[in-house]
């Protein structure tokens, strides 16, 4: 059965360089209003890895974590229609953007957008007109999905994929 769903608000970094979009939180993730929890999921051991934080982090910290490496994090879809957590359980027309034009216009300063999966980069694409609705320019950056669902790469591959593809946007320092 379809049931309507609500994405979560933005953890927005005041001087944001990069901002990661997933398409729409999991059932887990929406359950605890937190980004990426499902414990299988690699977003988090990638992000720690990558931002050399501790492993074990509680959410708040890895929030803070995220902030002090100018490092927003949302999703592109706001409202939809799903069953399960799976993606490919949304169908397209009942997909509602977050306004993430409103997003880009107040952080000029954004370097790059990353899209956890496949799916999170056809919907931006799809609800957005880049380039058309805002003042920067960032760059577009494609990720393998964390997702458990996507079993395809092995996760240490995708933290590779990642380090590589987020280099330039990360703090200098690390």
């Amino acid at each position: 059965m379809l049931s309507r769903l609500t994405s979560l608000g933005p953890v927005e970094a005041p001087t944001s360089r990069l901002l990661i979009l997933g398409s729409m939180p999991g059932r887990e993730s929406l359950a605890r209003q937190q980004y990426y929890a499902h414990p299988r999921n690699a977003f988090w051991p990638i992000m720690l890895t990558l931002l050399k934080g501790e492993p074990g982090l509680d959410y708040p910290r890895r929030l803070a974590l995220l902030t002090v490496g100018r490092i927003s994090l949302w999703d592109v879809i706001g409202t939809c229609l799903r069953s399960g957590s799976l993606d490919a359980a949304i169908p397209a027309a009942s997909e509602a953007p977050n306004p993430i034009d409103r997003f880009l216009r107040r952080h000029p300063e954004l370097e790059a957008i990353a899209f956890n999966g496949r799916r999170a980069e056809i919907s931006f694409r799809r609800h957005f007109n880049h380039g058309k609705h805002h003042s920067c320019s960032p760059r577009l950056v494609a990720l393998p999905s964390t997702s458990p669902a996507y079993a395809a790469i092995r996760p240490a591959v995708k933290l590779q994929l990642w380090r590589r593809r987020l280099a330039p946007f990360l703090p200098a320092d690390l």
